[in-house]
């Protein structure tokens, strides 16, 4: 059942048009002034068992809005009034003008009758001095994390005008050990690090999870006693269904965007051609026909193209072709290599991963090849993926450790597709291959 819509109820709409304040945040300059924001402690009602809900509900909020690069939230002693002065008496606009905020959230912490907590928020253009949206929500105390990511969304998206990104999570390969005998185990955590999860027990290797865009599903490959297979994880039930057997070897597979079907490459006798399988008949069917290597299929949003990688020109390059089949264009003609390609939810661009002179990078292009740029380097940076929404990329990156750079770290990070605002993400041990999963239903 649909979280969003069991427990949330509007409290007050968006305003008309005609009403609506000013206040705007441009997403695509890059490097710019970050917007300052005060978010405000909400007030708990004198009757909420959990009080602290008020203090942790608006922190992750401010950690969520800071971490995109694009709003600086502003010191509490900059603050001219608590949320039950604003409650009580309303938002005094020139002084909260006066401490340099430019928008103003603030909420109220309280028990329902039926026992759950009702969180509501408000959020104030400073400026204009006008309310731009105001909601409210009903949830048990162990999801207060996930109210205050929706809440973020909702800031997000009603000051940039995009589609936020915060109640999401990120599925990885968690590593441990030397290089030679890396233990490598499947783990999810929310997209800021919170609520970290182990979903394999690290007795076989793991590679490549892949978030379905529709379901809480996850496909990976495992490498075990019986050699290498292909796996669907449920995160609801937690099954663990092997998808087929394939003869060869097969790489990387992913999602098509409704979730019915799965993508991948599959070497045999020598050959590595792409491969689409339907999830409900199990049937496979053969897209490429090449005697090159064609491997790392992505589907565009509309699932009628693909992306992937082949070596069919001479060089390791990327092609796009009908998803159905037929003839590939290539639309990578740079030195070095390429590979890792994966199409933007939007559609607009496709993230891959370049190497040329010892060096990687992530970098974006358009589907025609135009607009190549390389927007983060290292000695090892691969794996890129997208938010939902089309706005930040994650990845991880490699480096030498240790007497003589004999063993290795890898650790995760995000980046702005400007090339802007990249954070390392906190995991408790090292991470590679990330994968953003779509908002939580």
């Amino acid at each position: 059942m649909n979280f969003r819509y069991v427990f949330l109820f509007l409290i007050l709409a968006f305003l008309p048009f005609s009403a609506r304040a000013e206040l705007t945040v441009d997403v695509t300059r890059g490097i710019s002034e970050p917007v300052p924001i005060a978010i405000s402690m909400f007030y708990a009602q004198p009757n909420t068992p959990n009080r602290s809900l008020a203090t942790r509900v608006p922190g992750i909020i401010a950690s969520n809005l800071e971490s995109s690069g694009l709003f600086r939230p502003i010191s509490a002693g900059a603050f001219v009034q608590d949320s039950h002065s604003i409650k009580t008496n309303g938002v005094r606009f020139a002084e909260w003008r006066a401490s340099g905020a430019q928008a103003l959230v603030a909420g109220t912490v309280s028990r329902a009758d039926d026992g759950r907590t009702r969180v509501e928020f408000r959020l104030w253009d400073v400026f204009s001095q006008k309310e731009m949206i105001a909601m409210a929500y009903m949830t048990t105390d162990r999801n207060w994390r996930r109210i205050a990511h929706i809440i973020s969304d909702e800031v997000y998206k009603r000051l940039t005008g995009e589609e936020g990104y915060y109640d999401t999570r990120i599925v990885y390969v968690s590593e441990t050990g030397p290089p030679q005998t890396r233990r490598k185990r499947l783990a999810i955590m929310d997209q800021d690090g919170a609520n970290h999860k182990y979903l394999t027990d690290g007795s076989d290797l793991v590679l490549t999870p892949r978030f379905s865009p529709t379901k809480q599903l996850i496909t990976y490959m495992s490498y075990g006693r019986t050699g290498p297979r292909v796996y669907l994880y449920d995160l609801t039930t937690g099954a663990h269904d092997r998808l087929g057997n394939f003869p060869g070897m097969t790489f990387a597979p992913r999602f098509s965007p409704d979730g019915r079907k799965v993508i991948m490459s599959q070497a045999i006798n020598g050959n590595s051609d792409i491969y689409e399988m339907d999830l409900r008949s199990k049937r496979k069917k053969r897209i490429t026909k090449n005697s090159a290597i064609d491997t790392s299929p992505s589907y565009a949003p509309d699932g009628r193209q693909i992306v992937f990688e082949s070596d069919r020109g001479g060089t390791q390059q990327l092609y796009t072709m009908s998803a159905s089949g037929g003839s590939a264009t290539r639309i990578t003609f740079g030195k070095g290599r390429y590979a890792n390609p994966v199409w933007s939810p939007r559609g607009d661009l496709i993230a891959f991963t370049r190497m040329y002179k010892g060096k990687f990078y992530i970098g974006v292009i358009r589907p025609d090849g135009s607009g190549e740029r390389l927007i983060t380097n290292a000695y090892h940076v691969e794996g890129p993926s997208w938010s939902p929404n089309g706005r930040v990329l994650t990845y991880f990156k490699e480096r030498p450790v240790g007497a003589g750079g004999r063993q290795r770290s890898a650790k995760l990070y995000t980046i702005d597709i400007t090339g802007y605002n990249e954070r390392l993400l906190q995991t408790p041990r090292d991470g590679s291959d990330p994968a953003w999963g779509p908002l939580n239903p």
